[in-house]
């Protein structure tokens, strides 16, 4: 769940600064401009937090049972981008999300 809402907060903070692209005049001083948005900051915050989750989940469970749950965050990215940003999901997102969770499911019974 954190790095999704890390995702979202650079998404938002990207929608401020406009399009960075490599090699285009100014894009260094909107890459600098980022650094005021409060957005990325949460995302930042939010990206720092997920790891000190991560490191107490992998210190009770194998890597090998744990690293499997991190597909999950695309699913909840995909479900906050639709409702927060209307970046609505189109089928074949729909399908590949759903072979997530079965995969996620099977592993997590293992």
């Amino acid at each position: 769940l954190l790095n999704a809402l890390a995702q979202l907060g650079l998404k938002a903070a990207t929608r401020v600064s406009g399009p960075l692209i490599a090699g285009e005049a100014g894009v260094w001083r909107r890459g600098l401009d980022l650094l005021v948005v409060p957005s990325l900051w949460y995302a930042l915050c939010a990206y720092g937090l997920s790891v000190i989750v991560w490191l107490v989940g992998l210190s009770r469970v194998p890597v090998s049972q744990a690293y499997p749950l991190l597909s999950l965050g695309y699913v909840i990215n995909v479900g906050l981008a639709w409702w927060l940003l209307g970046e609505i999901p189109n089928g074949q997102r729909v399908a590949g999300i759903a072979v997530i969770v079965l995969g996620v499911i099977l592993v997590a019974r293992s």
